[in-house]
């Protein structure tokens, strides 16, 4: 059994990711327009074109240099008998298990470590640039960013040895939940108030965005919440509330020059005014 899945998962991985991307980009892109949190400030026109033309050229770069994406190298990975799970003897199901709850982890430090180290932190912060938020600005990150990211996640497959189809469910968690926490919609306080036990939420996640230093080194999350808590990154709510908060950071508001593709590109390297 274990055998045909990750057959499976070798044979359709391209299709399931850009399946469930697809199908959840549109469902948020619907609750965007139905229940916005927050109105918009920047014309929508001129942020999506350019956040989606970032994402586009990304995407091509990725393709061009890691040819085997993250699945690839989990194959790979397997075939050498490398990492800890490749050590051990656990149930399939439980290794899947493990191996996502680890990958998520992973995610929750680097993105600790773009906020902290001054180098990434020049690259991090064309995605917190952003003036607004919304679905759009969950796959806005600079081409260096996502080559690094993108080596960091080889590392830490390496290190670990994890199923093919733990791999595959990350990668789509990853995809998912950036366009779910990123979108500009409207959850009732109840059902965002229980969802955060678990899940990193769209009000918990936009605390990040703000303009305020201590609110944005908050929240790392991208999936589960308890990273936060446990670590003691976890800020409830932001001091101006989400209608009076501001998004983007301090010294670059220019919308000319962080909302459109070559100011993106050039920002990792512009020192603030």
């Amino acid at each position: 059994m274990e055998t045909s899945i990750e057959q499976l998962v070798m044979q359709r991985e391209s299709v399931l990711r850009l399946g469930f991307f697809a199908v959840i980009f549109v469902v948020m892109l619907i609750w965007e327009l139905i229940a916005p949190r927050r109105v918009l400030s920047v014309s929508k026109l001129q942020r999506w074109s350019n956040n989606l033309g970032l994402l586009l050229l990304n995407s091509f770069v990725l393709r061009l240099l890691f040819p085997a994406a993250a699945v690839g190298i989990a194959y790979t990975v397997g075939q050498m008998g490398w990492g800890l799970f490749n050590q051990l003897e656990l149930p399939f199901w439980i290794e899947v298990a493990v191996a996502v709850l680890l990958l998520d982890l992973a995610i929750y430090l680097q993105h600790l470590l773009m906020h902290r180290v001054p180098i990434l932190w020049r690259l991090h912060r064309v995605h917190h640039a952003d003036l607004d938020i919304d679905l759009t600005t969950g796959s806005r990150f600079h081409t260096i960013e996502i080559v690094v990211s993108m080596l960091i996640k080889w590392a830490v497959i390496a290190a670990l040895g994890p199923a093919l189809l733990a791999v595959l469910i990350f990668e789509i968690l990853l995809n998912g939940m950036a366009l779910f926490n990123h979108a500009n919609v409207r959850l009732p306080p109840v059902a965002d108030r229980l969802l955060r036990y678990l899940l990193v939420t769209p009000d918990m996640h936009r605390v990040h965005h703000s303009i305020l230093r201590n609110e944005t080194d908050s929240n790392y999350g991208f999936n589960l919440s308890l990273w936060d808590r446990a670590f003691g990154t976890y800020v409830d709510q932001p001091a101006h509330g989400h209608q009076g908060m501001t998004i983007g950071i301090p010294g670059f508001r220019d919308a000319r020059q962080v909302d459109r593709l070559p100011g993106m590109l050039a920002l990792p390297f512009v020192d603030k005014p």
